[in-house]
């Protein structure tokens, strides 16, 4: 039996934007990474509405997917106060997104910063519960799906192109070591489990353009999914589990796959 451990935790408070680095994380049964995906910018004519927030397709927000400049912006989102903090070009710009006068600058700027093309700036939006993560279309128990990357695929596949491939294209919620590569994608059903929380394995996740994004130069530089399909016959990286049993998960923590 393989020893697993737990890497890095990551949440990402704001679709599209920086990671959160997180030494510990509290999870609860059936429910996503607390403060994972609440907030979003959504862009011109995108169909959301806050009063009634129905799931909607990752690019009608302002993401990876269209945007490759994003991955040179920084960002650090307080949940709490809703400050949000955006470096580009050397410099920090402050905005308390609670005020609605702040939410459109920095709207604004952030159109500025990556060149968005949209007739309007996008705009600033939550409805918590509700995620936006990109299977929230699927079905609600999707949109409460944590996802997790297995580092020896990622290794496996960087020896396979011949290139330095960094997880953080992969925008992960839970990076874990020992299990042999690509192993996990033919888990589907299986339990995960680290102390008192057990995570199951709901389904494979598909990967887009996003991850064709460098996030060191924010430049396009390999085309992830094609190079995955030709390699493999498909465009999998990585799973979406859901918590079967809430508990505590802490960097450096072991674990094992129970089938």
């Amino acid at each position: 039996m393989n020893t697993l451990t737990i890497v890095r935790l990551n949440r990402y408070p704001i679709k599209g934007l920086s990671a959160e680095p997180m030494q510990t994380v509290t999870l609860r049964e059936g429910e996503g990474i607390p403060g994972d995906r609440l907030f979003g910018f959504a862009r011109y004519n995108s169909g959301f509405d806050a009063q009634n927030p129905q799931p909607l397709p990752k690019d009608r927000f302002v993401v990876l997917l269209n945007e490759a400049a994003l991955a040179g912006i920084k960002t650090n989102f307080d949940t709490e106060t809703q400050n949000l903090e955006i470096k580009a070009n050397g410099k920090t710009h402050s905005f308390n997104m609670q005020a609605p006068e702040d939410r459109m600058n920095a709207a604004r700027f952030l159109s500025s910063e990556i060149d968005l093309k949209d007739p309007e700036p996008p705009e600033f939006v939550s409805s918590a519960p509700h995620r936006f993560t990109d299977v929230s279309v699927v079905s609600p128990k999707m949109m409460n799906a944590i996802s997790v990357l297995n580092l020896a695929s990622v290794e496996k596949l960087s020896e396979q192109l011949s290139a330095e491939i960094h997880p953080a294209r992969f925008r992960a919620n839970i990076e874990i070591d020992g299990l042999p590569p690509f192993s996990e994608l033919n888990a589907v059903g299986s339990v995960l489990r680290f102390g008192d929380v057990e995570l199951k394995i709901l389904s494979r996740t598909k990967r887009c353009a996003a991850t064709e994004v460098n996030p060191d130069t924010a430049e396009r530089d390999l085309k992830i999914p094609y190079l995955i399909r030709k390699l493999m016959g498909h465009t999998d990286m990585g799973v979406y589990v859901e918590v079967a049993k809430g508990g505590t998960l802490s960097v450096g923590q072991t674990g094992e796959m129970l089938n």
